[in-house]
């Protein structure tokens, strides 16, 4: 028996957390209903009635921050936010715009951004916020093309518009009216946010106010879609509203007292934009936005506000903690900052890798004496975001928890797993102007097909919830019929080869044995190898120390391997740049595995060669060093 590090015997910060239970229901077909016990309680109808709230009951709590150009953070209050959200809405609404002419954001998170969206809320017009790197990092944007294709848009918010003038060139419908929170230099006429703020406030505005109810379209948000083309996703005001109140009742703690959230993750993905925005407005807490990324030269902004704001609750993708890290590990300071008064930990959109959990609980062990509660969840852009929610410790990554209030998840027997479907009030009606898609994404039942595979993590205790087992649609078989559960093996080979790579694609649908082409990490590699920062990708992942660092780490996996559903045999370092515009990979840092394996057919085919060319690596011979 392993005996508990000092960690692991360290107690956890108390925080207030609601029920584990979950009640399963078993059908003859094999098919089983799993649900909260608990019913939803009553929400909101609208996302205004709590900006209005807000600002009456603390008119002068910091709602939201941002840095200004020479380092100071620009605070705005809950009175002010609400005075500029009715100024916009009553500028709005003399323009001819509608759910046929929606309003468009194509810059990152701005204090602009969040007053320009609060505003098309409170008055019922859409708003969607599109990702920046369609107007900055592609090269044709077919992808930007295809979303104004979709929304006709009658006005397009840019924090300033130098950045994307040739996406504005591309794109901009000759009708369409350009909003800038600061005029640039650009051929293109230019209204001013502060313009619309000013607008003078008529009874229009609270009369629009008052036909906005549970069914208004809030938001259209964009995913990447297996096929590479985005996908509109309908978010109502119920969605978005319920959503809030199942979060509140499964994790109390987060809005018990008012939220204070630093926070990066975009919001035009529903985890920043839907999970993390509308926490702070529905607890009446105070969102700082951080213009920091989890890559070098970027993640020193996230350490430089973590330094100063002390956050109740933190929430990163896996690449954002790999990146903090090292920084809370050396620096005292920064970690006696950010673990003063946090609560939780959440990671979202992968799995977080082992080695990295078990790092940020041994710096707040050693900083605090404390465990900080580490969480997860289950969910999508289509359940606003979530649908299940970890309730209870844990002490590894993997577990999702279970369903929440309100929602009601069917467990569909699917090649050998249990595909989730989901229902209930956070659900999308469905995707802009694509009745098909709308119609596959759900089934016979009404349920949304969520395309994750769930197993329970305790057969004996259903409390302890669900462990995500996968995508669906990943998974093949090898020429064996051996199924090949692509999540779980993924999630293994990021674990095992850490800190190396950063992703994996698995090859190996209906051939003999199973490939992989990692995606590795540039830096840690380099150093592996001695290399000096100039070094360029192809001289490092070249260099004798790190292919024999590779092959010496492929043969401990197959020693461990269980069987061919798992036995990776020979392997590619995947280190040219994957491209957003063909759909390898999206805006956020997901790889499309089935996109990747045909676009790179040709590197698939080299791993599967008689003689092995140049790049594919085989596990060291037993007992050698690298």
């Amino acid at each position: 028996m392993t005996t508990p590090s000092a960690t692991q015997m360290a107690p956890r910060r108390k925080v207030h957390l609601g029920s584990s239970a979950m009640v399963v229901e078993k059908r003859a077909d094999g098919t089983m209903i799993a649900r909260h016990p608990e019913p939803l309680g009553p929400y909101p109808s609208k996302t205004s009635e709590r900006l209005d709230h807000w600002a009456a009951v603390a008119p002068d709590r910091i709602f939201l921050a941002q840095r200004d150009g020479t380092g100071p953070w620009r605070t705005i209050t809950y009175a002010q936010a609400r005075a500029s959200v009715r100024g916009i809405g009553a500028a709005l609404l003399t323009r001819n715009l509608s759910m046929k002419r929606p309003v468009v954001c194509l810059t990152g998170n701005d204090l602009g951004q969040a007053l320009l969206a609060l505003a098309t809320q409170y008055v019922g017009i859409p708003f969607a916020p599109i990702s920046p790197a369609y107007s900055t990092m592609s090269q044709d944007f077919g992808k930007l093309r295809h979303i104004f294709g979709l929304l006709e848009p009658g006005m397009v918010y840019a924090t300033a518009g130098t950045p994307v003038a040739r996406a504005l060139d591309a794109v901009m419908p000759p009708d369409g009216e350009l909003v800038v929170a600061a005029r640039t230099d650009i051929a293109r006429p230019q209204t001013l946010l502060g313009d619309l703020i000013a607008t003078p406030v008529s009874d229009a505005v609270d009369r629009a106010n008052a036909r906005v109810g549970p069914d208004t379209i809030a938001k259209i948000l964009f995913t990447s879609g297996s096929t590479g083309v985005p996908k509109g996703v309908i978010n109502t005001q119920r969605m978005m509203c319920a959503n809030q109140v199942m979060f509140a009742a499964v994790t109390p703690f987060l809005t018990e007292q008012p939220p204070v959230l630093v926070d990066w993750l975009p919001w035009s993905h529903t985890f920043g934009g839907n999970h993390n925005f509308n926490l702070a407005l529905f607890g009446g807490g105070s969102l700082y936005i951080d213009e920091g990324r989890p890559m070098p030269g970027a993640i020193e902004m996230t350490v430089r506000n973590l330094a100063e704001i002390a956050p109740t609750a933190y929430f990163n993708v896996p690449r954002g903690y790999e990146a903090l890290l090292p920084y809370l590990q050396r620096d005292a300071a920064l970690a006696k900052n950010f673990f003063s008064r946090l609560q939780a930990i959440q990671y979202a959109g992968a799995s977080l890798s082992q080695p990295v959990w078990d790092g940020l609980e041994d710096v707040a062990v050693r900083t605090t004496g404390e465990r900080i509660f580490m969480m997860s969840g289950l969910g999508s852009t289509e359940t606003a975001p979530g649908a299940v929610s970890v309730t209870k410790p844990i002490d590894r990554a993997g577990t999702v928890g279970v369903p929440m209030p309100g929602v009601t998840i069917k467990l569909v027997p699917n090649g050998g797993k249990l595909e989730a479907r989901i229902k209930g009030a956070n659900i999308t009606p469905g995707y802009w102007k694509n009745p098909e898609q709308t119609a596959a994404a759900f089934d016979e039942e009404g349920f949304y097909k969520l395309g994750d595979a769930l197993k329970f993590a305790n057969e004996a205790d259903y409390s302890d919830g669900f462990r995500f087992d996968g995508r669906v649609a990943e998974d093949f078989k090898l020429s064996s019929g051996t199924w090949v559960s692509v999540g779980p093996l993924r999630a293994d080979l990021i674990h095992h080869y850490a800190p190396l790579i950063r992703d994996a694609v698995i090859a190996g649908h209906d051939r003999t044995t199973m490939t992989a082409m990692l995606i590795p990490e540039l830096e840690p590699a380099r150093a592996l190898a001695g290399l000096a920062a100039t070094a360029t990708p192809a001289e490092v992942f070249a260099h004798g120390a790190v292919l024999a660092r590779f092959a010496e780490l492929m043969a401990s996996h197959a020693t461990a391997s269980t069987g061919s559903s798992t036995l990776v045999q020979r392997v590619v370092l995947l280190y040219e740049p994957l491209s957003i515009d063909v759909g390898e990979v999206t805006d956020k840092g997901s790889v499309n595995q089935r996109t990747v394996l045909a676009h790179r057919a040709a590197l698939v085919e080299e791993l599967y060669a008689a003689t092995p060319g140049m790049r594919v690596i085989v596990p060291a011979p037993k007992g050698s060093r690298p």
